[in-house]
């Protein structure tokens, strides 16, 4: 059963709700963990396709975008706004609005929530979803801004 984690962020900014997702990517790469990111669009796609070369001093987190693959690849980090990868991973980041395709093939699935009034409302409807879903769910308030 997939374990559900929602990260709450005292800001209200799209760029700390990118950052925090990459960070953790990159956490969970050091750990040998595989790592599904799904943004709400393209754009997003783009913005985290380089965000994940430059989040801090020094980064570097090997990706590829599932959307601009032709085969299905075994990257450890792959980014997509359509569809989840064919092959399993082992966590699912949710940085669209929207509850994410194929839950049921992740270990765990990250939600990253700030202070945004439409993102909370969003948050929220997710949260209620994946409690209706029998998942056990763990919040996490981060003190300050990523």
């Amino acid at each position: 059963m997939t374990r559900v984690d929602f990260y709450v962020l005292p800001t209200g900014d799209a760029h700390s709700r990118r950052v925090l997702a990459c960070r953790l990517t990159e956490k969970a790469i050091k750990q040998r963990l595989t790592v599904f990111l799904y943004a709400a669009s393209e754009e997003e796609e783009q913005v985290l396709d380089d965000l994940l070369w430059t989040f801090r001093q020094g980064s570097f987190v090997a990706h590829e975008r599932l959307d601009a693959l032709g085969a299905q690849t075994e990257a450890p980090v792959l980014i997509g706004h359509r569809a989840a990868p064919q092959l399993p991973k082992d966590i699912l980041i949710n940085l669209s609005p929207a509850t994410p395709p194929d839950l049921d093939r992740f270990e765990r699935l990250i939600e990253i929530v700030d202070q945004d009034e439409a993102i909370r409302q969003a948050g929220r409807r997710r949260y209620r979803f994946y409690m209706d879903q029998g998942l056990t769910v763990h919040t996490h308030r981060l003190d300050k801004p990523e």
